[in-house]
């Protein structure tokens, strides 16, 4: 694409325009500096919530996907690429799942989490390589991630995921995206000009988070890796997870610190068997069992020991 070309696509995007609001940013005090970031970042919430419906089927999607051994894909560049590697991180200490359960790819590989790496936006042969090195194939579900809408690389990679039968979804900040085109699902927060022109890292990186918490959350949420609003996959690898897991035994039971710690030792430090031990004055190996039988859901598994 020629530069007067880009100049005018970059021009129509909603992201890339002026806002109205901060032209005399640079002449305030540090106070109100904070006060205009916190007015336009407050619209951000707001501009998901038209989205959410979408945001659920892909929710539904991914579901799918993990239900047949499927995995979430995440995949951007620059800071879309990030926030899509940190989601797919903290996936596992939280919900202990596979590391290969949920990835995330950017642009440039690993150094381009630092810094940034020439051209590796709109390089598309480099989104397929990617892809085919972590043997993407039909049972993964893609999600491209570009502020604007436009990147190559996200693009490359969504036209990839079709070819190769998967199912992909799209998130973007900008209405009638690029990508929204090439995805099965388009989701899209239309948060508007930033505070300073261009610099999506602000509101619609803040969106892009928000949305990536929901996709991964809502979807873990969905195949049983809760009880009630309770982290109960967590694994008490460290201190830290340990002291979390146990506080989780004892608010999902209502039982003593001494009777948590006893069950999570026999449990072998699982807190959803410890749990399921608790409520159902069982074994470990008739916990896990139970569990087994339930597909890992706490609430199905004691319920059905009740009955």
């Amino acid at each position: 694409m020629n530069r007067n070309a880009l100049l005018n696509e970059l021009n129509s995007i909603l992201s890339e325009t002026r806002n109205n609001d901060t032209l005399d940013i640079d002449l305030l005090s540090t106070e109100q500096i904070l006060q205009k970031i916190n007015d336009e970042d407050q619209k951000v919430a707001l501009a998901i919530k038209p989205a959410l419906a979408n945001i659920g089927k892909a929710v539904d999607l991914i579901v799918a996907a993990f239900q047949q051994e499927g995995r979430l894909i995440y995949l951007g560049a620059g800071t879309s690429g990030r926030l899509g590697i940190l989601d797919a991180v903290e996936c596992m200490p939280t919900f202990s799942v596979n590391e290969n359960m949920v990835i995330g790819i950017i642009a440039g590989g690993e150094k381009a989490i630092k810094r940034a790496v020439e051209g590796a936006e709109d390089n598309q042969s480099a989104a397929i390589d990617d892809l085919k090195a972590i043997n993407f194939n039909a049972k993964d579900v893609l999600v491209g991630i570009a502020a604007s809408g436009r990147t190559p690389y996200v693009i490359s990679a969504l036209k990839y995921a079709r070819k190769m039968g998967a199912k992909s979804v799209s998130v973007s900040c900008n209405p009638n995206s690029a990508i929204g085109k090439e995805a099965d699902i388009e989701i899209c927060a239309a948060v508007g000009p930033e505070v300073l022109t261009g610099s999506t890292r602000m509101k619609s990186g803040t969106a892009q988070k928000l949305i990536l918490n929901m996709l991964s959350t809502a979807s873990m949420i969905r195949i049983g890796k809760t009880y009630q609003n309770l982290m109960v996959d967590v694994s008490a690898s460290n201190e830290k997870l340990y002291a979390r897991a146990l506080l989780i035994v004892m608010q999902a039971t209502d039982c003593e610190e001494e009777t948590a710690t006893h069950a999570l030792k026999e449990a072998g430090n699982e807190a959803k068997v410890a749990i399921m031990m608790i409520l159902t004055n069982s074994t470990a190996a008739q916990a896990n069992t139970l569990l087994q039988q339930h597909n890992g859901f706490l609430r199905k598994a004691v319920q059905a020991k009740a009955q």
